[in-house]
């Protein structure tokens, strides 16, 4: 049976915007206050996700949360109709306006951690939805992304949905964004590198900016996912990076099969992390260590390039390639770099610069917008065939955004009554369009 990993891409949903919510990440806060542009950073991703479906992968479209949320709102205390609640909270608390319309959830790695059916103890599927606690305007996500989780892999026999873990300290989660598999081929037991910021029962941790994943979380994901042992790793990540801006995983390593791009800094105890990765990856194809040195690549410009944030992807001819943001291209060093890499000793072959500066302003990369997920082609099948993406849909999704995104939108917009019509009317014929039903609490009155 063949396997293939599919990438379902996060939509920018119509309230895109920068305001800044993000401590810790250091783009979403430079940018704070910027005026954005919701419709270019929709088609930006969109061109993404096509480009990917050009280059002959799967690829999947993954429904943004409604925004503003009303709910969240509503339950602080602010009543009314649904435009006196945000005159009110716009008046009164202009933060809490500003977190319920945030368009976070376009991170789509941030949605989900999901184990493959190659690694799990029941053959199936698995997704737990994050609770991104860290953040208020992250941590309201969960319930929504849970619904567009199973509307987009609705097979029971196939897919195991969990609930989010509690909403505590002690259990942050950020989803995929802290996880790696290393494996020769899709379809085969992968090693499930799970990486954390800090441990309750330890005191190294990162002192500026706050570490968003708990060892405790990721090892109840293991456990919810009912993966072996013997294919698991827990992995420190490196708290002095976390203090530079490396907020996750992803913006300091980067794995895609046999493949592991990772900073000489990104791990606690590295050269253990080295060894103890070798002595479990059980592949019969050789895997592929690559320690990026600082003296290559300074943290603060893989921070400010995204450069680890890139998307590894195996080619349908054998080989893999770096899908880069553009801004590789203009940071000393990174695009010399990635040339080198792909003239190097590895299944790197090509670079594919992208346009996505609309995302990155707001503190992701082109792997931040995507959740990626191992099936077999029988799974495959069983996912809701219009969150798929081919060249119609393609095209009714571009017309969509069109249709109903604003090409300006500034912080002082949000007050306006008519954003949240707007946005509703798009998402209720988004949800048409993928055939997700209503998920939407707005569809659900």
């Amino acid at each position: 049976m063949s396997y293939y990993e599919v990438n379902f891409d996060g939509l920018v949903g119509p309230t895109h915007n920068y305001a800044g919510l993000s401590f810790g990440n250091v783009a979403s806060k430079s940018n704070a206050n910027k005026v954005a542009n919701p419709k270019q950073a929709a088609l930006q991703g969109l061109e993404k996700m096509w480009a990917l479906t050009q280059l002959g992968l799967h690829q999947g479209v993954f429904a943004p949360n409604c925004r503003p949320d009303l709910h969240t709102l509503r339950s602080l205390g602010f009543n009314g109709t649904d435009a006196q609640v945000i005159n009110k909270v716009a008046k009164t608390e202009p933060y809490l306006l500003k977190a319920c319309y945030s368009a976070s959830s376009m991170w789509a790695a941030n949605a989900a951690t999901v184990s493959p059916s190659c690694d799990t103890s029941d053959g199936k599927v698995h997704f737990t939805p994050a609770n991104l606690s860290n953040k208020l305007h992250r941590a309201i996500e969960a319930k929504t992304t849970s619904l567009v989780l199973k509307a987009t892999f609705p097979d029971e026999q196939i897919f195991v949905h969990h609930p989010s873990l509690p909403q505590h300290p002690l259990f942050g989660d950020e989803g995929a964004a802290n996880y790696t598999r290393l494996v020769d081929s899709y379809g085969h037991t992968g090693l499930a590198i799970f990486v954390y910021g800090e441990d309750a029962n330890s005191n190294v941790k990162p002192q500026v900016f706050p570490a968003r994943q708990t060892k405790q979380a990721s090892e109840a994901i293991a456990r919810s996912h009912l993966l072996d042992d013997a294919h698991t790793l827990f992995v420190q990540q490196n708290p002095d990076v976390i203090d530079q801006g490396v907020f996750h995983n992803d913006v300091i390593a980067i794995g895609n099969e046999n493949v592991f791009l990772f900073h000489e800094q990104a791990f606690y105890q590295q050269r253990q992390v080295i060894e103890d990765i070798g002595r479990k990856y059980q592949g019969s194809r050789p895997l592929h260590l690559i320690e990026v040195s600082s003296d290559d690549i300074s943290v603060d410009a893989a921070v400010k390039s995204y450069l680890f944030n890139s998307q590894l992807v195996s080619l349908p001819n054998g080989g893999m390639a770096i899908v880069a943001p553009s801004e590789c291209q203009t940071i000393d060093g990174v695009e010399r770099y990635l040339a080198s890499l792909c003239k190097a000793s590895n299944p790197i072959e090509e670079v594919i610069y992208l346009d996505l500066k609309q995302s990155m302003q707001n503190g992701g990369g082109p792997a931040c917008l995507r959740l990626r997920v191992a099936l077999s082609s029988e799974e495959l099948n069983a996912v809701n065939s219009q969150c798929l993406l081919n060249e119609s849909r393609y095209q009714t999704l571009a017309a969509w955004i069109n249709k109903h995104y604003r090409d300006r939108l500034a912080e002082s917009d949000l007050a306006d009554p008519n954003l949240l019509l707007e946005s509703q009317s798009a998402l209720d014929e988004l949800t048409g369009i993928l055939g997700l039903g209503s998920v939407y609490p707005f569809q659900q009155v």
